[in-house]
């Protein structure tokens, strides 16, 4: 016998919620403000009890650290953001599935803070949908651990001269971890998403490829996933379009069909990512902006806040339009030039990539066309030889490289010439 506790807040106002637990049975609850009472339901089972925000609020946080349940081949854990992609999966998932909401860090500083898709509001919303179809809902408070593993090393990749990509490692490296393992827990035979990817076989093995609607495709930022949790992933929207999702939302009458999108990088709660870094830490500090040559042509608050390709901040003159080529963190300098001197042909990343794998599409920034390009493995990942030249290639952002609409191969930039 053992006795879970939790409490939430929220102007003012407080709920308690305390359960006598045998295995995963409830024994005895002390639980005011619940649609029913929890004794003799299993804590999977309470998960799925409503009542007064606050109370529903206090259980969850009760539960989540401690529900477990038997192997059951039809239950799915449904990664649940407040939105309608993952309402939508929700659907799909069938009357066996289990609804998660992880909680993650997000910086109480930025301006919008309730669109992110880890924010307070979005457990609510997920929740609510959830308990919409009389499901089950988990919440994770994972925000320490997300902020070591993810915002750490995000300041960390600026502050050392490169250009991070947030939600490529918190994919990559952290979310889909905790969910599968979640997944695990309570019996799950699959996890299901709302991103619009898919999964398809090659070689005999599953490997992830891009989403039917390109303009939804988010296999990139899908793409350093183990590949060995793949046999465990579903994306059920990865075939149709975002018009789709929501007509399906709004005809099953989820209020989820009328949701904005979240926002990327979450944790920024709206706001820009150069005040963010400021706030953490990286301090403004004047350096020089030089010419190709080395030759001084302006000035800038830190090199920081630049990133290859960008103009918008480059106090320089000149007879036209002038981009960050490079920065150097050691001596706080940004090189400036013209477009062609951000031209690169090869790139070296470290990473993974498929044997054998010779010629493939390489996505270099999410939002940039895949130039076609020749590849060849190194020691710890691989170097690209591009057909055209790329521009604003940075290193710290994901090469991801397709072969037939799969993700080939996978990794962080390190170099590009």
């Amino acid at each position: 016998m053992e006795e879970l506790f939790g409490d939430a807040s929220r102007g003012g106002e407080w709920a308690a919620v305390r359960l006598r637990v045998d295995g995963q049975r409830i024994v005895a609850a002390d639980a005011p403000g619940l649609d029913r009472d929890l004794a003799g339901l299993t804590l999977l089972e309470a998960a799925a009890v409503g009542g007064e925000t606050l109370a529903v609020d206090a259980l969850a946080n009760a539960i989540g650290p401690a529900v477990a349940a038997p192997p059951d081949p039809a239950r799915v854990a449904v990664a649940m953001s407040g939105g309608v992609d993952s309402a939508v999966a929700l659907l799909r998932a069938g009357p066996a599935a289990v609804g998660v909401t992880l909680r993650l860090w997000i910086d109480p500083a930025g301006p919008d803070a309730a669109r992110a898709c880890c924010s307070p509001s979005a457990v609510l919303e997920a929740r609510r949908t959830c308990h919409e179809l009389g499901l089950p809902h988990v919440t994770l408070d994972l925000r320490e651990r997300f902020r070591a593993a993810v915002v750490g090393p995000f300041v960390r990749g600026y502050a050392e001269g490169r250009t991070p990509n947030p939600c490529v490692r918190c994919n990559g490296a952290f979310r889909f971890g905790e969910l599968v393992a979640f997944a695990d827990r309570v019996g799950a035979s699959r996890l299901a998403t709302g991103h619009y990817a898919r999964i398809v076989e090659r070689g005999g093995r599953p490997a992830l490829a891009r989403a039917a609607d390109e303009a939804k495709d988010q296999s990139y930022m899908l793409a350093t996933v183990d590949p060995a949790l793949l046999e465990r992933l579903w994306f059920p929207l990865g075939g149709q379009t975002k018009a789709q999702t929501r007509a399906e939302a709004a005809a099953a009458g989820l209020a989820a069909a009328s949701r904005r999108e979240s926002q990327e990088a979450c944790f920024l709660g709206g706001g820009d990512y150069r005040a963010f870094l400021e706030r953490a830490g990286l301090a403004s500090a004047p350096g020089v902006v030089v010419d190709e040559s080395g030759a001084p042509i302006g000035a800038h608050d830190g090199y920081w806040r630049f990133t290859p390709g960008q103009r918008r901040g480059l106090r320089v003159g000149g007879g036209g339009p002038l981009y960050a080529l490079a920065t150097d963190a050691r001596t706080n300098t940004v090189v400036a030039g013209p477009r062609r001197a951000l031209a690169r042909r090869r790139v070296s990343v470290r990473g993974r990539l498929e044997p054998g794998t010779r010629r493939v599409d390489a996505k270099l920034r999410h939002r940039s066309p895949a130039v076609p390009a020749s590849v060849v493995a190194t020691d710890g990942g691989f170097e690209l030889l591009l057909d055209s030249p790329a521009y604003g290639v940075a290193p710290g952002q994901a090469a991801v490289l397709y072969a037939d609409e799969a993700v080939v191969g996978a990794g962080v930039i390190t170099a590009a010439a």
